[in-house]
């Protein structure tokens, strides 16, 4: 079926048209284009609606090309087309005109709204606050109006914290926080009337407050002090209405009983012992006691129990103190296995049967490398090979020789080669010499620890330099030192032993958890203490 069309003819003498609008018409209707006579152009065109939608367009652009509104005015002047150009600048300058603004008032954007924080940001830049002491905590800029002061106003109270640091005294801490040396003299006197200033431990914090001072050249009255003096003791100074300082003791119930943590080994004693309740340090103490003398690897199973006690103090205002172990042992089918109780001044620890705890392994007689072991060797001095029956410690002159073990002083004096030298006797055939001493601190027959000093580095004797010799020898024979690892072990006995097996079975009364009960206030208590959380955060800090 034959498509539907429409012609337009127009003549090129009418309509002048653009040799670029001429390519693309050639090229989009080179098809149906055909040429007539006299120079007309005869297009077609299908009735389809896109075709019929450009067409439009195309008419569109042709009307406005014939009809040139914005033209050129310095061309063709007179011309029809210069007469559009001037009317379009006619009417364009008419609008423009018309849309004038006038001069007539703005309204401004509506007030900010202001609450109390906004308030307090402009309070900070204002002149108010200085008098308040800056409460803002800002800076404000000077300006013409801002006029020096003869004097800054002063506050009229300071508080702030100052600590006791070690080796620091109460009185010389007071003077650093700006304590007058008055006052600072009289409440260290009354301090010291409650308990010793030397118990007060070092890094102990005390809340100090400052009032206003009577003169500039004047330091500032003491309003009132407060600081823990002991874990269950607090201290108050208040001035009184008359003027006069007070000490005000604060006492803190506080429950000492001790805590017994007992449960199964299972995976790992630290880890059993923690979700127990026991606390780190606890839990190390006690690892590092039975580790002495049992192999925790080995000689403990998952099914063994752990049971120890330890100084346990509890505070009515909440705080904790975790003291020394006592107690520890390790329980299998119900039965102790092994049982260490800490006795004595020196507070070590010993076993059931009164033994004590196991001190094992060599200690260096000096603090210094080895430059030559026990064997044949050639002699520095001498030069010949000849058997070396010691080690050679590496030490400068003067070092502390120390004894290896306890001991009874066999000889000390010159000793031919060695130098000055003092020989130890042991026990059990077991002897020591230390030779080329500069120095001997001990004399022959006098008993000696392990640990204590004996003599001092030197190189007397055949030696090349200081250092110190070190021999040991078994029922007469040298022996290699580094193959020989002491043990003591102190037994008690008589009258102290029954003292101790007396407070073991005091010990196990001790019921686990019973520390952790509900505390009862003590009486008399005045008031209910400060504590450390409570206290204000924002008090200056006196280093």
């Amino acid at each position: 079926m034959a498509s539907k069309r429409r012609a337009i003819v127009w003549s090129d003498k009418d309509a002048p048209r653009p040799p670029a609008e001429q390519s693309t018409d050639r090229m989009e209707c080179q098809a149906d284009a055909a040429q007539t006579s006299e120079g007309k152009r005869t297009i077609a065109r299908f009735s389809g609606k896109r075709e019929r939608l450009g067409q439009m367009r195309r008419r569109i652009g042709l009307m406005f090309q014939r009809n040139e509104l914005a033209t050129d005015l310095a061309q063709d002047i007179g011309s029809a087309r210069w007469l559009r150009g001037t009317a379009t600048m006619l009417g364009l300058s008419a609008i423009a005109i018309a849309a004038w603004p006038g001069f007539s008032p703005v309204e401004a954007a509506p007030a900010m709204r202001i609450d109390d924080r906004v308030r307090d940001e402009f309070r900070s830049q204002m002149i108010m606050p200085l008098g308040l002491g800056a409460d803002s905590g800002r800076r404000m800029g000077a300006t013409f109006r801002v006029e020096e002061l003869a004097s800054a106003p002063e506050r009229p109270r300071i508080d702030l914290v100052a600590t006791l640091t070690q080796g620091d005294g109460f009185e010389r801490m007071l003077r650093r926080a700006g304590v007058g040396s008055g006052e600072a003299e009289q409440i260290a006197g009354m301090v010291a009337g409650a308990m010793p200033l030397s118990e007060i431990a070092p890094g102990t914090q005390v809340d100090i407050t400052l009032g206003r001072r009577s003169s500039l050249d004047a330091p500032r009255p003491v309003d009132g002090l407060s600081f823990r003096a002991r874990f269950d003791l607090q201290l108050a100074v208040e001035r009184r209405e008359n003027g006069a300082l007070a000490l005000v003791p604060r006492p803190i119930a506080v429950d000492a009983t001790p805590l017994r943590i007992r449960g199964t080994v299972g995976e790992g004693i630290y880890r059993s012992a923690r979700a127990a309740g026991a606390p780190p340090s606890a839990v190390q103490q006690f690892l590092r006691t039975i580790g002495e003398e049992l192999n925790l690897d080995r000689d403990i199973s998952a099914t063994d129990e752990f049971d120890f006690i330890i100084d346990y103090k509890r505070a009515a205002t909440g705080e904790i103190e975790v003291g020394k172990l006592q107690y520890a042992a390790i329980v299998r089918d119900g039965q102790p296995r092994k049982q260490m109780m800490r006795w004595g001044r020196e507070g070590l620890f010993y076993d059931a049967g009164g033994v004590g705890e196991q001190r094992q392994g060599m200690v260096a007689p000096v603090p210094g490398p080895i430059s030559s072991n026990f064997g044949m060797r050639r002699h520095p001095i001498l030069g010949y090979r000849r058997m070396h029956s010691g080690m050679d410690f590496r030490a400068r002159s003067g070092t502390p020789i120390v004894a290896v073990s306890d001991a009874r002083v066999v000889s000390a004096g010159r000793a031919g080669g060695c130098g000055n030298a003092v020989k130890l006797s042991h026990g059990g055939g077991l002897e020591t010499r230390y030779c080329h001493m500069s120095r001997m601190a001990v004399r022959s027959g006098q008993s000696v620890k392990r640990g204590q000093v004996i003599g001092y580095v030197g190189s007397t004797g055949l030696s090349t330099g200081p250092h110190l010799h070190y021999e040991m020898y078994r029922g007469g024979r040298a022996i290699n030192p580094a193959s020989v690892k002491f043990v003591n072990r102190a037994q008690l006995e008589g009258r102290e032993l029954a003292n101790f097996r007396a407070s073991l079975a005091r010990w196990q009364t001790v019921e686990p958890g019973a520390a952790l009960a509900t505390l009862v206030p003590a009486s008399g208590a005045n008031e209910e203490p400060v504590r450390e959380i409570d206290r204000l955060e924002n008090r200056q800090r006196v280093n």
